[in-house]
């Protein structure tokens, strides 16, 4: 492969993994098929842009597509690109579960739905509480009568402390 061909496949697949990564499929696979088509598909990294080309197929819902390549790749010289492809059909071909309609929530379509006056008076800013003050207290009238006990405390705590140095 040409330098020039190599970019461009460097670039095509880049855009195709971004694509698929912002959910953007029909541009990823656009992209993949593109880039696939410049490079050796019996190659691993051939057999990893096959591998992303299969699940944009899926996620396109291009099912048999995404079937048919996959069963191609289950012959792939390369191991991973085989072992990927094996076990991605399996998922393809998996049954599709059915779910009751219980477990699904309906989202109204909100462009069809009458428009409400607007009411004026929840639309008007809410007044804001001021937030509590604390309020300051003069040290000097505070009464230190009491806090003997604290100078005790003090004082056993550092005979604690010394008696275990001497230990």
């Amino acid at each position: 492969m040409n330098s020039f061909a190599q970019e461009e496949f460097i670039k095509k697949y880049s855009l195709g993994k971004s694509a698929f990564d912002r959910g953007q499929y029909r541009i990823s696979v656009e992209c993949f098929e593109e880039a696939s088509k410049l490079i050796s598909l019996n190659t691993s990294l051939g057999g990893e842009i096959q591998i992303w080309l299969v699940n944009a197929y899926q996620a396109v819902g291009d099912e048999q597509n995404a079937i048919a390549l996959c069963q191609k790749l289950c012959n792939h010289p390369h191991g991973d690109t085989k072992r990927q492809a094996k076990s991605l059909l399996y998922i393809l071909k998996a049954p599709q579960l059915q779910r009751p309609k219980e477990w699904m929530t309906e989202i109204p379509d909100l462009n069809s739905a009458p428009k409400l006056p607007i009411n004026r008076r929840a639309s008007s800013p809410r007044k804001i509480k001021p937030k509590r003050q604390i309020e300051l207290v003069d040290l000097s009238t505070v009464n230190t009568d009491d806090n003997k006990f604290i100078f005790v405390s003090l004082l056993l705590s550092l005979g604690v402390i010394f008696s275990l140095f001497i230990l």
